[in-house]
């Protein structure tokens, strides 16, 4: 690196051979694997999560969400990290971390500390995914970087297929704990590889400042935000003074986070990026499409199981083929993103999300399995399409030295927007329920309709009026939150079409034989 010799540090050490190169990239791969994984194998387990734990399925979710939210303020400080500790040192400490976190995530014995627990799985994963990459590109000749890239981005795309098909799996046959228990001997084999292989061939470190006062007023912006939407239906939004108390910190703290960040000298975020066109309608889409895309994600397994009668094994085989299309189409993306206009390929992506969200919105209790597979099927073309075209739409004019920090902002913005997209869609999915039961009992109050009818057949078979009553509960909540999904599905088809316009509003990259773009953005 031409800074480095500037600065008189050692050269970085030569590529690596033979063995230990294999050894070198299968390490590094297993962790990525491993923390990729982890972000999706909860999904299908969250009804067993919240049914063992003694709360709603929505409470639930924060099992998702607090993980999302802790990796999201740890990711801007991987650069600080690594600079005061090393690549490898960081990256082993970091892999170890997550075994242990993850091994106290399966002894949790209430929801408070699997939360707490999860948080500290979060924060200890954010520099994993961009150090696993730094060290790997320095395990490889310049003219092998694709390849190495290539390597690495098939490792993240087989883990959104594998990982709700084992959640699914381990939930129904073991128990939910070993979710995360799987964790242990993975996470022991890739620090083990790692350090043996590369511990001689550590980054330089040296000592600098870290903006103390702007790290806390983003944990403290993003936690009473996230806290807010994770608890306001629970406490009934403003109705409750916990839920003003969370506002008028979130809104605060960020006008004094932003001030400050904007005037500090070594800002643990830089915000001036923003003022770049690309960056700022870039991280902008990536962020609002991801919120709608993960949002989305969780609240399938959670309707398949809770109102179609699914086994979390069945919940993961019909999510679990999103990646086949994404494995077979983004090595092509990654090839003619130079070539091609990223625009017109992150558009397709966007048609793609709203084709298939429409066609899920046609989803009712009658719904199979094939017709629940298919979308999910056509939605891994547009996950091929999507990150890869965005980031590099995201990044693109930005000064070398510059690109660390924007990648670090643009995965803060994005991963922060996944975990708030999850909150808001499970709670509007419960508010159109409420309102979607309530039209469809009126008539039974009346005892008109399909429901009176059946509430007269089940009181003919025998069954007391309560009994009959709480049959016809049960199948009017069916009906209600089938109704209230379709609406989330069609509600987010629609915004992915509105947001093909924030695409357009930057600036095409200059053409290039090839791409070098994070491919992290994927998780």
């Amino acid at each position: 690196m031409s800074t480095a010799a500037q600065a008189g540090l050692p050269a970085a050490p030569p590529p690596l051979k033979g063995a230990p190169l294999l050894l070198g990239t299968l390490s590094l791969s297993l962790a990525t694997f491993m923390n990729v994984l982890d972000s999706s194998i909860a999904n299908v387990s969250l009804p067993a999560i919240a049914g063992d734990l003694g709360v709603s399925p929505g409470q639930g979710t924060w099992v998702i969400t607090s993980f999302g939210v802790a990796n999201a303020i740890s990711v801007p400080l991987t650069g600080w990290l690594t600079q005061r500790f090393g690549a490898v040192r960081l990256f082993t400490m970091s892999v170890l971390l997550f075994v242990l976190t993850s091994w106290l995530c399966g002894f949790a014995p209430s929801l408070e500390m699997l939360v707490l627990f999860r948080v500290l799985q979060g924060l200890v994963a954010g520099p994993m995914i961009p150090l696993s990459q730094t060290l790997l590109l320095a395990s490889y000749p310049p003219a092998k970087a694709g390849t190495a890239l290539a390597l690495w981005g098939v490792t993240t795309l087989v883990a959104p297929v594998v990982g709700p098909l084992l959640g699914g799996w381990i939930t129904d046959n073991i128990s939910w704990p070993w979710i995360f228990y799987i964790n242990v001997p993975v996470g022991l084999i890739a620090a083990t590889l790692t350090w043996s292989i590369y511990r001689h061939r550590e980054t330089p470190t040296r000592k600098l400042p870290i903006d103390t006062v702007g790290l806390t007023l983003l944990v403290l912006w993003v936690g009473a935000l996230q806290l807010m939407l994770d608890k306001g239906k629970e406490l009934d939004w403003f109705a409750s003074g916990e839920i003003i108390t969370l506002a008028v910190v979130a809104v605060v703290s960020f006008a004094v986070f932003v001030v400050w960040e904007l005037t500090d000298k070594h800002p643990v975020v830089d915000l001036r990026l923003f003022k770049r066109r690309n960056f700022a309608f870039g991280a902008l889409a990536l962020s609002v499409a991801y919120a709608l895309f993960f949002g989305n994600v969780v609240l399938m397994p959670l309707w398949l199981q809770q109102w179609m009668g699914y086994t979390a094994t069945a919940a993961g085989m019909a999510l679990a083929p999103v990646g086949l299309f994404a494995i077979l189409l983004t090595p092509l993306v990654g090839r003619k993103v130079g070539q091609w206009d990223p625009r017109r390929m992150a558009t397709g992506a966007f048609v793609v999300f709203a084709l298939v969200l429409w066609l899920r919105s046609h989803f009712t209790v009658q719904t199979d399995f094939v017709h629940i597979l298919v979308p999910t099927l056509i939605q891994g073309a547009a996950m091929a399409f999507f990150f890869i075209p965005l980031t590099t739409l995201t990044l693109a004019g930005i000064a070398p030295e510059r690109i660390p920090a924007a990648a670090g902002l643009s995965n803060f913005t994005r991963i922060t927007a996944g975990a708030m997209g999850t909150s808001i869609a499970t709670t509007l999915w419960d508010d159109r329920a409420a309102m979607h039961h309530a039209h469809m009992t009126e008539p039974l109050i009346q005892g008109q309709g399909p429901f009176a009818a059946t509430l007269d057949a089940l009181r003919g078979a025998g069954l007391s009026p309560e009994q009959a009553l709480a049959q016809v509960n049960r199948l009017i909540d069916q009906q209600a939150f089938t109704r209230a999904v379709d609406d989330i599905f069609l509600g987010s088809a629609w915004l992915f079409l509105v947001l093909i316009g924030l695409i357009w509003l930057t600036r095409r990259p200059a053409r290039s034989g090839g791409a070098s773009v994070d491919a992290g953005g994927a998780h």
